[in-house]
């Protein structure tokens, strides 16, 4: 598995797509925070939109991974008439305006609260992916495609189609991201500096092992103190601290499958059962034991 698709199995995330706007200028779309974990989106399948400073064209999305309130529009929003809404496989929201028309498929990621905070925290408070002409979002900019096609034209399955359609939409957009970005943060920003990716790989694909700075800073081949500082600059943390964020991602994953706390605790590193469940609870808010019963949310200590 590479590295971007090992990283983001360890943060599964939940894609809800359920609006459909068609305005025609002038038009506003107001959309209030919503709750730490859920991320709306926007994706402009045709037409024009403006998010504060940004101009948004057809093909562009833009993301809000902090939740924070918003407002897209075109034309003066004073001159706006009201939205209406109309149910349907998606839910149409339209209105009188006879302006230049935007269409825009609307929707959240939902990330879980706790376990994902590492994940969000690599992630800027808005962020755009362009696709027109740009070869390196083809396959988003086909995904985009299918998307509005499937919801402006229903048919059988249409509903199963979609859904599975949107669930590939998080994996597509941080690759594009990615590719398009000249500076990333986090947990991405690691992935994205070649000369950490065998270190991360490692740590991805044996958090068991005892990685200490040297060992990681010999998988890429550089002395400690160098490895330290490039590490510290693109994750904005430690090679610990992210070492340990892994770890509590797979460990989360394991005890959702199932398994015991001890086998869990060997599985990502730690030989004291009692060190991992601290660890554990540290990043959780609830013990091992309460999360693999029903989760931090639902069962806490």
């Amino acid at each position: 598995m590479d590295p971007l698709s090992h990283l983001l199995s360890l943060y599964p995330v939940q894609t809800a797509l359920d609006v459909r706007c068609r305005f025609g200028a002038p038009w506003v779309l107001q959309h209030g925070g919503t709750p730490r974990g859920v991320a709306p989106y926007h994706l402009i399948v045709h037409g024009e939109a403006h998010a504060g400073e940004l101009t948004l064209q057809t093909g562009d999305i833009i993301v809000f991974p902090q939740g924070g309130a918003h407002q897209l529009h075109l034309g003066d929003p004073a001159g706006a008439t009201p939205p209406r809404s109309v149910p349907g496989l998606l839910r149409l929201e339209s209105n009188d305006g006879d302006g230049p028309q935007t269409d825009i498929l609307c929707g959240e990621f939902h990330f879980d609260i706790d376990g994902s905070a590492g994940l969000l925290a690599a992630l800027p408070s808005v962020l755009v992916v362009r696709t027109a002409g740009r070869p390196e979002a083809q396959s988003l900019r086909h995904l985009l495609r299918m998307l509005q096609e499937e919801a402006e034209t229903p048919r059988g399955g249409s509903e199963a189609i979609i859904r599975q359609l949107a669930s590939a939409l998080f994996a597509l957009l941080i690759r594009t991201w990615l590719e398009q970005s000249l500076a990333v943060p986090g947990l991405f920003g690691v992935l994205a500096e070649r000369r950490l990716q065998a270190a991360m790989h490692g740590m991805l694909t044996a958090p068991e092992k005892p990685w200490t700075l040297e060992a990681l800073a010999d998988t890429s081949h550089m002395s400690r103190a160098t490895f330290a500082r490039l590490f510290k600059q693109a994750a904005n943390a430690t090679p610990a601290e992210v070492l340990t964020q892994l770890r509590m991602a797979r460990a989360a994953r394991l005890l959702e499958a199932g398994r015991h706390a001890g086998d869990v605790a060997e599985a990502v590193g730690y030989q004291s059962e009692a060190a991992f469940n601290r660890a554990f609870k540290r990043q959780y808010g609830a013990s091992p034991g309460a999360y693999r019963r029903g989760g931090a949310s639902r069962n806490p200590d």
